[in-house]
């Protein structure tokens, strides 16, 4: 076992690498960039998609031309030489026998751009050395930023999988026990039209009916404290927290109970006809004992390897929006942010991340396919 789980987190590095090349690559060819949001904030557009729409002749300054980056009406050329400076998209050269200050307003210097190979080189080998960089925009640590935001994401991905288990589990096992009776259509029905309703859209309506919107304020509009949380008790602080997480955690929630049920269900109606339940029910066991002592370890296997995937669809899938919606300061939105204002730092720092979480998460379900079933064996096992 020792050696298969080496072996695993030896496979992380190229994963995570593979991950990094990719990210790194699309941003290559996605339209803007940092630059180019602080040009638009400069001419007064506010972002950096008007200014593509907005017409206006483009700067000649022939690196401008080379990098592909609009430039601005208006703005000196050495100004917008000394943002790619700045943001590592450019280094600046000067001539031999230069041996004042390198600026690119002095006639001696220029920006030189840094080609795409040596930027990302030299992210790995920061990468390596755990230097993530700092945020564009924020003057931040992109490490500290992510540690700042990642309780908040991991925290409601965990409560809402619990929830997820605790409902789906005892449901899977009824319906497979009432299997074709009318409980087991009308929750088949309920389930199927909870799964149907899109996260983001069944969040909305909770925050009107439930957060002020239209009908009740039962819950809070926004963030996962109120105010003088620090004052409470830990009685207090421990409800004030699920007061506010509760919203939120059911819209996580609400399309992953379909899977899980239907396939626990499936299982236990699997292991249901094999021979050694029929033998139990000849001996006299009872159905309780049969199904929790006998089947349940047998078929919970199946419905433990869905783990992996229901967290990270929840984590990934769930997070963006949801953390949006609800004002949630976590790491979906922190990624979100990134992404539009074009902060690459933050945006390969929250991926990073994101895929290590799920690799790691698919380590430790193979550690609890162990842990429910001794018998399986993964030291022989060929990655």
């Amino acid at each position: 076992m020792g050696a298969y789980i080496l072996r695993r987190l030896l496979l992380i590095l190229p994963t995570l690498l593979g991950i990094m090349i990719v990210n790194f690559t699309l941003t290559q060819f996605v339209p803007g960039g940092p630059i180019e949001q602080i040009i638009a904030q400069l001419e007064g557009n506010g972002d950096v998609f008007e200014s593509f729409s907005g017409g206006g002749a483009e700067s000649d300054t022939s690196f401008e031309a080379e990098t592909g980056y609009i430039g601005g009406r208006g703005l000196p050329p050495d100004l917008i030489e000394d943002l790619q400076v700045q943001f590592n998209f450019a280094r600046i050269v000067c001539e031999p026998g230069y041996t004042g200050k390198p600026d690119v307003k002095v006639k001696e210097c220029s920006a030189e751009r840094i080609p795409a190979m040596e930027r990302f080189l030299r992210m790995l080998w920061d990468y390596m050395r755990f230097d993530f960089g700092e945020s564009y925009f924020r003057s931040v640590g992109v490490l500290e930023l992510v540690l700042e935001k990642l309780p908040v994401s991991l925290t409601l991905g965990l409560w809402s999988v619990l929830l997820i288990y605790l409902v789906s589990i005892p449901l899977g096992v009824r319906k497979a026990v009432k299997d074709g009776t009318p409980f087991d259509t009308w929750t088949s029905t309920a389930i199927i039209v909870a799964y149907a309703i899109p996260g983001f859209l069944f969040a909305i309506l909770l925050l009107v009916l439930f957060a002020g919107g239209s009908y009740w304020r039962i819950f809070p509009l926004r963030g996962l404290t109120s105010d003088g949380f620090e004052d409470m008790t830990l009685i207090g602080q421990a409800l004030d927290y699920l007061w506010h997480i509760a919203l939120p955690v059911i819209a996580y929630s609400i399309s992953g109970f379909a899977g899980l049920t239907f396939l626990t269900k499936n299982s236990f109606l699997d292991q249901i006809k094999m021979q050694y339940v029929v033998t139990a029910k000849a001996k006299g066991l009872s159905e309780r004992r049969i199904l929790y002592g006998h089947v349940f370890r047998n078929a919970m296997l199946i419905v433990i390897s869905g783990f992996p995937a229901l967290f990270i669809s929840i984590f990934f899938g769930g997070s963006l929006i949801i953390e949006t919606i609800f004002s949630l300061d976590g790491l979906g939105r922190l990624g979100f942010e990134a992404a539009v204002a074009r902060d690459y730092a933050v945006i390969f720092g929250t991926l990073f991340f994101f895929g290590l979480i799920g690799l790691v998460v698919g380590i430790i379900s193979d550690l609890m396919y162990v842990f429910v079933d001794p018998r399986i064996d993964f030291s022989s096992r060929e990655t």
